[in-house]
């Protein structure tokens, strides 16, 4: 039977494989909506390519594989490593064959530049000064960054997420190959329920300590104002602390905390007695690293004796986001950056002032003598459609896609044109190409032409029959509490659409509800979508808020769940529906229901964000999990939302879980294209 407007009878579906940034609340008034419209769609970036979607190379996996695994990734489109003077002068590339490096430091002789590429996964390698004699030093499918070469040449310290997947300090001898951590051992064993990473090591002049940070025993958090249950904003900020270690393992301290507060990327003096730091506000750890608050931030650059943790010193006050202190000489002359704004740049507290606006500088490092800075420059253009990415599993290609990737069963994809382009519904065949628009949110007739600004649309979910979409077209995220949000359906070749739960442009006036992120059922008869209310966030009231489902044959709604949830997606049998609730203050969790209500299973308990879940075609399911922590200072990060977020999958009932992303990133969004439909 042919879907029609009237009823949508067929086939089990193959269920919505699309995942986002999770939305979050704030108590806005009319100007704040106003403002955060300003900005671009949450999570779009300035894009410098072009809308459409072309792969940029074969997308038939390699012989042996079983096709390809369509993600989304939120990171620079580009990383190159550059050196120049201090002052800025004879600026040139390190390397003659760049990839994609960052996060790189001189050595203590200054013969050497550490750094990490991603030419094999996130490996860390060393290159001369002159860029001659490029060496592989750690590459495996873990993490490996933050590189640092010991005073007497023989020890690296470095970032890696091996053995247990979190972020760990550990040590490499150079001269042997033997490597062992440092911070993940029973003596140092903080509680597995909280925050554990171990960040930005940095060796001692004498070389018998390593300075890092780290936010073990903290707890998972959110940002921004209170609401009924914990905070508005779902993603987690990160309170640091510094701590000590020997190279052996031995002697760990803490150096210095301060509660609700973040103290990172500890450098040492040149006597070894002083450590230069940065401190912010746990908050501003989230403001740091998102465009539109980022001036709203502010940072110290600190300092503290080492043997003591005393005779705090602040080194720079003032506004602004400053990092990456470091000590350039021995009158202690410190060198650091100003992130975001007119005024960003390089820095020293001897009056020196690079303005690098021009372009974006990140991560700098001063050479020992304090005559050269070594940092990468990024750009944010966004990969194209399809480009390959490093594969954790080799059975598997993995490429690049937009948001809300989900496949009908007539072997077309759906997808949010968001990153490559204005947040509009396009399709597209299973290679990348034949990209055709199905609905465009700024040409919406529900709304006038001067409230269409912000407006985007998301979720795609197709019909059965593969004729219709259904999706939500609103204002998200920080708007919904004051904006709407419509569920609408669309035929798949963009000639009709039509509202199917109304709205208003301002729910604060009128008491209607922001409806979004729907699915369709895999008999096409119904839809489920999520709600929100204008006053739910302060009171949490159980009409406003939660999952509803939609008969499409009666126009009849029936209430699922109360509580604060989203994402909801069918399962590809009808018997479930997937969806993330926020479960406690702190952390949100991926839970099953059955579509009349009954058996209710959490089937996540890590204590971090288990959010974002989709269904793959055989029944399992894949999401984003925070469970694994930072690999990066938060705070470090630009124009991302949870860089710690990573793919996992398992089965239907919470088992067998496996990890499929190990990146410095913000990975989401899966879709299986198993090869027969490539």
């Amino acid at each position: 039977m042919r879907c029609s407007l009237i009823s949508f009878l067929g086939l089990a579906a193959v269920p919505a494989l699309g995942g986002c940034p999770f939305a979050h609340t704030a108590n806005m008034d009319m100007d704040d909506m106003v403002k955060a419209r300003a900005h671009m769609p949450r999570g779009l970036v300035a894009s410098k390519s072009s809308s459409s979607t072309v792969p940029t190379s074969s997308s038939t996996p390699s012989v042996g594989q079983k096709g390809v695994f369509m993600m989304n990734r939120i990171a620079p489109g580009t990383s190159e490593l550059y050196i120049a003077n201090t002052d800025g002068s004879n600026e040139r590339p390190l390397l003659s064959n760049p990839v994609y490096e960052y996060h790189a430091s001189f050595s203590p002789d200054g013969e050497w530049i550490t750094f990490t590429s991603e030419r094999n996964g996130d490996g860390i390698y060393r290159v001369r000064t002159n860029g001659s004699d490029l060496q592989e030093l750690v590459a495996t499918p873990a993490v490996e960054d933050s590189v640092v070469i010991s005073p007497n040449g023989r020890l690296a310290a470095y970032v890696s997420t091996a053995n247990n997947m979190k972020a760990n300090i550990w040590i490499l001898d150079l001269q042997t190959g033997a490597q062992w951590n440092l911070t993940n051992t029973p003596t140092t064993a903080p509680n597995s329920s909280l925050m554990e990473s171990y960040l930005r090591p940095a060796w001692s002049p004498d070389g018998e300590w390593i300075a890092f940070s780290s936010d073990r025993n903290t707890q998972w958090d959110g940002h921004g104002v209170p609401t009924f249950l914990g905070r508005t904003g779902w993603e987690t900020t990160q309170e640091l602390s510094l701590y000590a270690i020997r190279p052996n393992g031995s002697d760990f301290r803490q150096i210095i905390s301060k509660p609700h507060y973040s103290l990172g990327s500890p450098k040492w003096s040149a006597d070894g007695k002083r450590i230069v730091y940065y401190e912010m506000t746990r908050e501003d750890t989230y403001n740091a690293h998102r465009p539109e608050t980022i001036t709203t931030a502010n940072s110290t650059i600190m300092s503290v004796d080492f043997e003591t943790g005393t005779d705090v010193r602040v080194e720079v006050a003032g506004s602004g986001v400053k990092q990456f202190p470091q000590y350039l000489d021995k009158n202690g002359t410190i060198a650091y950056t100003l992130k975001g704004g007119t005024s960003e740049g390089f820095y020293t507290t001897a009056g020196l002032y690079v303005n690098t606006t021009s372009a974006t500088l990140r991560s700098p490092a001063w050479s020992p003598d304090g005559k050269q800075v070594v940092y990468e420059k990024t750009t944010w253009s966004i990969r194209a459609g399809y480009k390959q990415l490093y594969s954790w599993d080799n059975d598997w290609d993995y490429r690049f896609t937009d948001v809300f990737p989900q496949i009908s069963h007539q072997e077309r994809i759906a997808i949010t044109q968001k990153q490559l382009g204005n947040s509009s519904i396009v399709t597209l065949n299973t290679t990348g190409g034949d990209l055709q628009l199905v609905y465009d949110p700024s040409t919406a007739d529900f709304v006038s032409d001067d409230e269409t600004t912000g407006l985007s649309a998301y979720q795609p979910s197709w019909s059965p029959c593969g004729e219709w979409l259904v999706f939500g077209v609103g204002f998200w995220f920080e708007t919904r509490e004051a904006s709407g949000g419509w569920i609408v359906r669309a035929t798949a070749n963009g000639s009709y659409s039509e509202v199917l739960v109304n709205s208003s442009y301002s729910i604060t006036e009128d008491g209607a509800l922001n409806s979004g992120f729907p699915s369709f059922s895999p008999d096409g008869k119904k839809v489920v979508y999520r709600v929100w209310g204008a006053d739910t966030a302060t009171y949490g009231n159980a009409s406003e808020i939660g999952l509803r489902v939609l008969d499409l044959e009666t126009r009849k709604t029936t209430v699922l769940t109360t509580e604060w949830d989203n994402l909801p997606q069918f399962s590809p049998d009808g018997e479930l529906i997937l969806f993330t609730r926020k479960t406690s203050t702190y952390n949100y969790d991926v839970c099953t229901i059955r579509p009349d209500g009954t058996d209710l299973r959490v089937l996540t308990s890590s204590g971090a964000n288990d959010a974002h879940a989709v269904w793959s075609q055989d029944g399992q399911i894949m999401w984003s999990t925070g469970m694994y922590g930072f690999r990066f200072e938060c705070a470090l990060y630009d124009d991302t939302f949870q860089p710690y977020g990573q793919i996992m999958i398992m089965d239907a009932d919470g088992g067998n879980k496996k990890l499929m992303t190990n990146s410095m990133w913000e990975d989401s969004m899966p879709l299986f294209l198993p090869r027969e439909v490539l």
